[in-house]
C-alpha cells in the first residue's frame, strides 16, 4: 500500500531540513488541523488521484467530496470508497464540477485544491482553472470556507499559470477579510481574524 511509505518519506523530509515540497503525511495533518481549528465537517478535494487524502480523512469529516478528471482514476476511487455513504467521488473537470457542487452546499467546507496545471498523465490542463475555482469558492453565499492549495510552487507564472503574488494581491483586493499565506508549499486562505495559522502542521506526526 502506497500510504505505508508516508512515514519514511516524512522523516526523510525532516532530515533534509524541511525543503519546499512537503510530504503527504504533513499534508494530511494540515487538512486535519485546519478542519479542527475552523470547525469544518465537510471536505472538498480536487484531484482524487489514488484516493490517499480521502482515505486518510474518511473518519475525520462528516462528508467528503473528491473531484477527479481522469475517468479511470475516478472509477477506481468510486469502487474503493463505495461502502462509505459520506464519501462521493465526482468524475469531471473541477472547473465546472466544483461550482456545480457549491450550489448544493449549505455549510462551510474545507477545500483541498490541486495547484498543478498538469494532470497526472502529464497533459496540460486549463490555465484558468484555479482562478475559476478560487473565485467560485470565495464568492459563495457561505462565508466560512477555508482553502488549502497543494503544491503552491506550481503558482510560478510559467505557461500562463498564476503566481502566488497575483493570487494574494487579487484576494486581498476583492476579499480583504481573508488572510493568505504559504507554508510548507501549501497556500492557505482563511478568515483574517484567525491568526497564528502558519505554525500548524509544523510539529510531529503523533495522533495522525
Amino acid at each position: 500500500m502506497k500510504s505505508l511509505g508516508h512515514y519514511p518519506d516524512y522523516w526523510y523530509w525532516i532530515l533534509r531540513g524541511k525543503p519546499q515540497r512537503s510530504p503527504h503525511l504533513l499534508k494530511q495533518r494540515t487538512v486535519r488541523e485546519y478542519g479542527q481549528k475552523f470547525g469544518l465537517r465537510i471536505l472538498i478535494e480536487t484531484g482524487t488521484y489514488y484516493g490517499e487524502m480521502v482515505s486518510a480523512m474518511k473518519s475525520r469529516f462528516d462528508a467528503i467530496y473528491s473531484i477527479e478528471c481522469n475517468p479511470e482514476l475516478a472509477a477506481r476511487a468510486t469502487k474503493e470508497f463505495a461502502k462509505y455513504s459520506h464519501i462521493k467521488i465526482i468524475q469531471g473537470d473541477s472547473q465546472t464540477a466544483l461550482p456545480e457542487l457549491l450550489k448544493s452546499l449549505e455549510k462551510p467546507a474545507l477545500f483541498w485544491l490541486d495547484a498543478g496545471y498538469y494532470g497526472w498523465s502529464g497533459e496540460q490542463g486549463d490555465k484558468k482553472r484555479l482562478g475559476v475555482e478560487l473565485d467560485a469558492i470565495l464568492r459563495h453565499k457561505i462565508n466560512g470556507h477555508v482553502i488549502l492549495m497543494d503544491d503552491a510552487h506550481g503558482l510560478n507564472g510559467k505557461n500562463g499559470a498564476l503566481t502566488i503574488e497575483e493570487v494574494t494581491k487579487q484576494i486581498q483586493k476583492d476579499f480583504p477579510n481573508r488572510k493568505v499565506e504559504v507554508t510548507f508549499d501549501i497556500l492557505r486562505i482563511a478568515p483574517a481574524e484567525k491568526v497564528g495559522l502558519s505554525d500548524l502542521s509544523g510539529r510531529g506526526v503523533t495522533n495522525l
